[in-house]
């Protein structure tokens, strides 16, 4: 038996370290814990590299702005003409916003993000509240950031913006067409090489450098047999409309699931329009997929939904038909001098609105990695922790968004009926440990929209530098 006076004294004066599971149980004494420090504080001077991104996306902007951040030269090579994002609305999660913000990007994107109140699951046929997430003030006071909705056209800019003020060299028109792994240089379409200590390829999920990464294979898709429409209305279409201006008193994601099927809605362009994601069955190859009944073919999709959800699917003026799919869990995300990150390494479907914010994650990540290096030869460790680390996250992430794909659309019946009475009590405001809503299930929760890419680095590193085992062994 200890004696109390030994019980004190194994705790007296110890500092408060946060556990290396997913928990929030410090967050109360978070003013009186010390700040971790940076690997580069204690390192004299820096390892300074010079870095090419290729591909001018969220994703390889954010790793483009956090490389540069931490000292490196960035030079990004992007083949369009004039820089753009094509599509309508994106969420920006609360895991996300909370390195955006650390990059500088919070007044680059005021102007632009609406903060959703909460985020409401309706069941498909009369639209009644079937789940609940509250995001205000719930993920600020949990998660230390907000939870936002954009039009991803301005999350593109307000990106842009802040690359090209941290010193971010951008070459438009430079479209890579080959890449050497060992060398660390890419050609151009134009025949120039271009070389330099780390190649990032952020180039999508037609990734050319895959190809190299993976020596002439291909990464295998999921196709889980759906596919959806993405659709814009005017707001002052609804907000004339006395049956539907009631959606937009406050700002929310509303979410009407059924079989086989759902549409999520938001306000974007700061509360201009109101977006849509129609997700429903198709299996058919897209080149036969016929542009001019596109519209029509929507609206027959969602026939006998909840009337306000249809006659919102009504207001639609246009539409584009998008297919879903899903990456295979790679084991290799480098090769030599080469990376590659975002839907390049892990496409995933759209179903937890976390496939930008993994390639967030994946940006501060390596910047991350790359920080604890004390000299360049160490730079293939710092690869192989940031793959080792972000393979596992991504890849669990993948997972969470399959599920969803099946917990939203169940068929009416016992399992549908199992699935709304779990969700009960987070409507009715009732105590809960668990939930079939992920946003909400607290578990869940903590490990998607609490996880801290930086600190899962800190904590690989550390394990690598107790011993000289294989990096992998420690992981």
């Amino acid at each position: 038996m200890i004696a109390p006076e030994t019980s004190r004294a194994m705790h007296a004066d110890q500092p408060l370290r946060n556990p290396s599971y997913p928990s929030n149980c410090l967050h109360f004494a978070s003013p009186f814990m010390e700040a971790p420090s940076s690997p580069t504080q204690t390192q004299s001077p820096p390892i300074r590299l010079s870095i090419i991104i290729v591909g001018a996306g969220l994703g390889g902007l954010a790793t483009a702005i956090a490389l540069a951040q931490t000292g490196h030269s960035v030079t990004i090579y992007e083949q369009t003409p004039v820089l753009g994002e094509v599509g309508a609305g994106i969420q920006i999660p609360s895991n996300s916003t909370r390195i955006l913000f650390k990059l500088g990007l919070e007044p680059y994107l005021a102007p632009y993000v609406t903060e959703p109140e909460s985020i409401s699951f309706r069941r498909w046929q009369n639209g009644k509240i079937i789940g609940k997430t509250r995001l205000v003030p719930n993920f600020v006071d949990h998660f230390e950031a907000p939870y936002y909705v954009v039009h991803r056209a301005d999350f593109h800019s307000a990106l842009c913006h802040r690359a090209r003020d941290a010193g971010v060299k951008i070459e438009l028109g430079a479209r890579v067409v080959g890449y050497s792994a060992v060398g660390g240089s890419v050609t151009l379409a134009d025949g120039t090489e271009h070389s330099a200590d780390l190649i990032v390829a952020a180039d999508g999920i037609k990734s050319v450098a895959r190809m190299v990464l993976l020596e002439g294979q291909e990464m295998s898709f999921t196709r889980p047999g759906f596919a959806a429409y993405r659709a814009v209305v005017e707001v002052e279409k609804m907000r004339n409309d006395p049956e539907l201006s009631w959606i937009l008193e406050r700002p929310a994601l509303n979410i009407w699931i059924g079989d086989s099927r759902h549409v999520m809605t938001y306000t974007i362009g700061a509360g201009k329009a109101f977006n849509m994601v129609l997700s429903h069955p198709d299996s058919s190859d897209p080149s036969t997929w016929n542009e001019k009944t596109a519209l029509e073919d929507m609206k027959a999709e969602f026939q006998g939904w909840d009337p306000v959800l249809t006659k919102i699917i009504g207001l639609v003026d246009k539409t584009i038909k998008w297919p879903l799919m899903s990456g295979s869990l790679l084991n290799r995300w480098r090769l030599g001098k080469l990376v590659i990150l975002g839907d390049a390494a892990h496409a995933m479907l759209p179903y937890m609105s976390q496939g930008a914010a993994m390639a967030v994650e994946d940006g501060i990540a390596l910047a991350r990695s790359l920080s604890h290096m004390r000299t360049v030869e160490e730079l293939q460790m710092a690869l192989e922790i940031f793959q080792t680390v972000r393979i596992e996250r991504a890849g669990q992430m993948q997972e969470a968004s399959l599920l969803n794909g099946q917990l939203w659309h169940f068929a009416d019946g016992p399992l549908q009926e199992a699935r709304d009475a779990a969700m009960a009590p987070e409507v009715e405001g009732r105590p809960f440990s668990h939930s079939p809503n992920q946003w909400s299930d607290p578990a869940t929760q903590m490990w998607c929209y609490g996880y801290d890419s930086e600190r899962a680095i800190d904590v690989a590193w550390g394990k690598a530098d107790a011993g000289p085992q294989d990096v992998r062994s420690v992981l």
